[in-house]
């Protein structure tokens, strides 16, 4: 008897208003790891490895290798039968969280049949998770348009980048936006993603108050020491993303600690996997910090991880998560996964085809 262990690679191209929005990024390439196990004839775990050009901290030309390294690891193994969680922390690379992630989740799908369920949990019985609908950057026209789209398919939520236009253009969007839809319990939050300089950050934080903003993740760059005083003094909730990637052990509770943000936003990719975030949830609720999840451009093999994993957390059910990316990409991967009413839903009358995977 033996664990077998391989991966494949796929490059998804990104729709047409997801390559206006991000510039010169036109796809991006996931790698997909593959376990079975010998006891288990027929069966097979996958798990997505998908990390962000630019962003994420193993987005690096050994990344590969460091792969390969770790299925090597793998099928040094007896059975994945009874393997817990932490095996997966002892034998993916520190500093690869994309890593960390694909193996979890290939892991748990095995051990529970290899049906793409990661966990037996009410996602995957059919209740809905809320959704912010994500608004792409571009110009005034073009956001409009997605924004009346998104309100007419039933969102409540809305998620718009800032800093990437003329600042007063996007306060012209805020502003319309609650002259047009203030009848409606319309929540807006921002993403500026470090985008403002930190002897500004105040002064337009102070200006988007006026448009009643839920929060606003990242203002200034990651690292910088004018943070703590920002997030102290903003008018606006602020949320922490960026700011946490690379963050391990227990400097992540010293981090929130330290900084006090409103909330911290987790993407298992980035942030350590499911171990990872598990652990920055129990920091973030020790110091009364809320928090919820974010997808990061994953396919829908890791988009339905992601999904499932959230609502391992009652709370998450309640509040809009960032998990609408499944529309982004031209070929996504057929899925269950289905977005309506501002919500995302596992339909088990649709099925998964993993051709090319």
């Amino acid at each position: 008897m033996a664990v077998h262990a391989a991966f494949t690679q796929k490059t998804f191209e990104f729709n047409f208003q997801a390559r206006t929005s991000r510039g010169p990024m036109r796809d991006k390439t996931s790698w997909f790891i593959k376990l079975w196990d010998d006891t288990a004839p027929g069966v097979t775990g996958l798990g997505e490895c998908g990390p962000l050009p630019g962003l994420s901290i193993d987005a690096r030309p050994d990344f590969q290798d460091a792969l390969q390294a770790t299925l090597q690891k793998v099928m040094q193994t007896e059975s994945l039968r009874d393997l817990p969680l932490t095996w997966v922390g002892q034998t993916a690379p520190a500093g690869f969280p994309a890593i960390t992630f694909g193996l979890e989740t290939a892991l748990l799908d095995w051990q529970h049949g290899g049906r793409r369920v990661i966990f037996e949990n009410a996602f995957v019985e059919g209740q809905t998770i809320p959704i912010n609908g994500l608004i792409w950057m571009g110009n005034l026209d073009f956001m409009m348009q997605q924004i009346n789209d998104k309100i007419a398919k039933g969102f409540t939520c809305i998620k718009l980048k800032v800093g990437g236009l003329d600042f007063d253009r996007e306060c012209d969007v805020l502003h319309y936006i609650r002259q047009r839809y203030y009848r409606e319990n319309l929540t807006i939050r921002l993403d500026a993603n470090g985008a403002f300089k930190p002897e500004e950050a105040l002064l337009k934080l102070e200006a988007l108050a006026k448009y009643n903003i839920h929060s606003i993740e990242q203002p200034i760059k990651q690292g910088l020491p004018a943070l703590a005083d920002i997030i102290q003094q903003s008018p606006v909730p602020v949320a922490l993303d960026e700011e946490l990637i690379g963050v391990e052990g227990e400097e992540r509770a010293a981090l929130i600690a330290r900084l006090k943000p409103a909330y911290i936003i987790l993407k298992p990719t980035l942030h350590g996997g499911l171990s990872g975030c598990r652990a920055w949830i129990a920091a973030a609720e020790r110091h009364g910090v809320g928090w919820w999840i974010t997808s990061a451009l994953e396919s829908n093999i890791g988009l339905n991880a992601i999904c499932q994993f959230t609502a391992e957390y009652s709370a998450a059910m309640n509040m809009p998560q960032g998990l609408g990316t499944g529309a982004i990409y031209t070929e996504n991967i057929p899925s269950p996964l289905v977005v309506k009413q501002g919500a995302i839903q596992y339909d088990p009358a649709r099925v998964w085809n993993m051709a090319g995977i």
